[in-house]
């Protein structure tokens, strides 16, 4: 069997999300760069696996996926290694709960809105940040009110929600606001202190 491949750049947040689940389940697997941000555009080659030019792709024994959440429940269900995705239905339902707020609510808010924009602009739009603020915050609570009892975020065991959430946040405080909010939320910010520890979250960190 070949080593799964995935396609995308290290400063990806959903591209880091495929390589956490990877890293957890102890598979070794390779990177192959693709920048969608060169100066010279998104590489042809890449449209045949994605039609849509994003990242991350993956693919194993000619088996191709795109989309994150696909990939990373494939992930899970055809390696060996610890599940990490609840048995339990309704904890299972949670799981995908937060993994589609997440999505849907929390990322752009916090990544682009807030961290890119701060990190990146030369004049920052603070209208844009502090709208991204309020965004964040919502999406905060709500993390906080789905979160089980225990260390992570469906309790006892760590599962693809914490390795969803990971990357975002991680690329979220980055910035001072960022941090400043999280620390509003004293479980969330636990959590981040936590799960930034595991050996998985350091071997994926963008080099440079």
């Amino acid at each position: 069997m070949n080593k799964p491949v995935v396609y995308g750049a290290d400063y990806s947040v959903y591209v880091r999300i495929v390589r956490l689940v990877l890293e957890e389940k102890g598979i070794d697997y390779e990177l192959v760069p693709v920048d969608v941000f060169a100066a010279d555009g998104i590489p042809r080659w890449y449209f045949d696996h994605h039609p849509f030019g994003r990242i991350p792709a993956f693919e194993h024994d000619g088996f191709r996926l795109y989309e994150t959440s696909a990939i990373t429940r494939y992930v899970d269900e055809a390696f060996d290694g610890p599940a990490l995705q609840p048995a339990d239905a309704r904890h299972r339902a949670t799981m995908n709960q937060i993994i589609g707020m997440l999505d849907a609510y929390a990322y752009r808010a916090m990544v682009w809105d807030v961290a890119v924009e701060r990190l990146e602009k030369t004049a920052p739009d603070e209208a844009l940040i502090a709208a991204g603020l309020r965004q964040a915050r919502t999406a905060l609570q709500a993390l906080s009110s789905l979160k089980a009892e225990g260390p992570w975020l469906l309790g006892a065991e760590l599962t693809l929600a914490d390795l969803h959430a990971a990357p975002i946040i991680g690329y979220f405080v980055k910035v001072a606001e960022g941090q400043s909010l999280l620390a509003e939320f004293a479980d969330i910010h636990d959590w981040w202190t936590r799960i930034a520890q595991r050996p998985s979250f350091s071997r994926t960190e963008k080099a440079g």
